[in-house]
């Protein structure tokens, strides 16, 4: 069977492709290699072609892309221009047609999902999330493969392709225990979701650690954009007494970390102890410095994000993050698909994480 499954990565994975290829290996007890490397060529005014140096005919094909690693440059014209998640979706598409429907079957594996901000339409503007899968979709792509999708409602944009957005609860909560084991209980900590978009998200969190939970409700002003964004003014807190607890914030990506600095700062002014904070991907787009400042007034305890996203060796080593490997349950994933056996455990995991609940109570 092993010789079936492809895993055709871009070079924005390559530094995760190998662990990948290993946790293969022992799930197939093979020695063989799955991974064939989509190199990404570029021309000197910036247009660009992949070319795949391996056969992949009538295999099942995992291509693996993570569009949000800006490392990748490229030189255009003299200058040196750094790759955009729009370059790394063009490159899957690139991939695509370079495969040119020799595959038995293709899956296209974004761990974050491009445009999964822009996922519906509330004014004259591009709906680019639903846009992008229309193209997979027609392009000939069986399935997409990603991660805590920012509204896996998305997936109604297309009816012949699979989708499917995994949620990698059990392995965050995991690390999560081991750091704080002694502070999950409800009497010392409160599960907080910085808006109402995250709050079921945080409520899930919650239920799952037997915590209270509270919300953020920002408002925002419309009459004016900031960097992308309509600007919060005020932030107003719902919930329980939080007045010498620890909070635990919850949400699916962290990107500037400017709305999630507020909620610390606001609730500060209440008596928190400190807080911690849950993601899936965190970019740090406008770097660590205020992190830095959480962290030496004692405020902020720990991060707990994936690495389904690029994260720059410099702040991996920060003493409050703990980057959560993931590779693992990717490598589970494409294993039970390309073995044509059943994902549904792996899209819900509460019963492994009632199990891991189990024994930090019983300890």
């Amino acid at each position: 069977m092993e010789k079936d499954i492809v895993v055709l990565y871009l070079e924005n994975f390559e530094d995760r492709a190998k662990k990948l290829n290993s946790f293969l290996q022992e799930f197939y007890e093979t020695d063989a290699n799955f991974l064939v490397k989509a190199k990404s060529v570029r021309f000197s005014n910036g247009e660009g072609k992949v070319v795949i140096e391996h056969s992949i005919r009538n295999k099942i094909v995992f291509l693996v892309s993570d569009i949000s690693n800006y490392s990748l440059t490229y030189q255009m014209l003299g200058f040196e221009n750094h790759y955009s998640p729009d370059d790394h979706f063009t490159d899957i598409k690139r991939t695509i047609s370079a495969i040119a429907g020799k595959a038995e079957k293709l899956y296209v594996v974004m761990p974050l999902l491009y445009e999964s901000r822009q996922h519906r339409r509330s004014m004259r503007e591009s709906l680019d999330c639903a846009l992008a899968l229309h193209e997979l979709e027609k392009m000939g792509v069986n399935g997409i493969i990603t991660f805590d999708a920012h509204d896996p409602n998305i997936q109604n944009a297309v009816s012949t392709m699979s989708f499917d957005s995994f949620f990698p609860s059990y392995p965050i909560l995991k690390s999560v225990i081991e750091n704080e084991k002694k502070k999950i209980d409800s009497n010392n900590m409160v599960v907080i979701s910085p808006d109402i978009g995250a709050m079921q998200r945080a409520t899930n969190y919650a239920n799952m650690l037997g915590l209270d939970v509270g919300i953020f409700y920002k408002r925002r002003d419309f009459t004016q954009v900031i960097n992308g964004k309509n600007p919060v003014v005020e932030h107003v807190y719902l919930g329980s007494k939080i007045a010498g607890k620890n909070i635990m914030i919850v949400d699916d990506m962290l990107a500037s970390g400017g709305s999630i600095i507020d909620v610390i700062n606001e609730l500060s002014h209440k008596g928190i102890k400190g807080a911690s904070i849950i993601t899936t991907f965190a970019f740090f787009t406008s770097g660590t410095q205020k992190f830095d400042e959480l962290y030496e007034n004692g405020l902020l305890n720990k991060i707990y994000a994936t690495n389904l996203c690029y994260i720059p060796e410099e702040i991996k080593n920060k003493p409050w993050l703990e980057c959560v490997d993931i590779i693992k349950f990717l490598a589970k994933i494409i294993y039970a698909i390309g073995s044509g056996k059943s994902i549904s455990s792996m899209i819900d995991s509460t019963e492994k994480i009632k199990q891991l609940l189990l024994q930090h109570n019983q300890e």
